[in-house]
């Protein structure tokens, strides 16, 4: 079971499941929000158990269909939420142990940082 945490191990979570293979966000907003862009992993929102909510803050973002989950404590980006979808973007990064899997695709690479190319081999979507 993939279990992960933020920093400073205020919130933790496991996904009951595999872990499906992630996509890696170029937009402007994961840029700001992680530092680089941001790889997740995207769950069914029932598989996600998370310890330590009480030390989550989220952010409404995107015209408020969606929001982002960091810590309050350490400021970790943890998760990327879908309001209207069964399912949670989980951050890659913050898992404890390897996941084992590798980026799928990478989305919105119109708006990549000019300071990297991306060489991995998978899929580009400008959008």
């Amino acid at each position: 079971m993939p279990k992960g945490s933020c920093s400073c191990g205020a919130v933790t979570f496991e996904v009951h499941g595999e872990l499906p293979a992630p996509d890696a966000c170029h937009c402007a907003q994961c840029r700001k929000h992680s530092g680089h862009f941001f790889v997740s992993s995207d769950v069914p929102k029932k598989s996600l158990t998370v310890q330590g909510e009480e030390n989550l803050t989220w952010y409404p973002s995107q015209h408020k269909k969606v929001r982002r989950g960091f810590c309050k404590t350490c400021g970790s980006p943890l998760f990327w939420e879908p309001l209207e979808h069964d399912w949670i973007g989980v951050s890659v990064g913050s898992f404890d142990d390897p996941t084992e899997t590798e980026i799928a695709i990478h989305v919105f690479v119109a708006e990549k940082g000019d300071y990297y190319e991306i060489t991995d081999g998978a899929p580009q979507n400008l959008h």
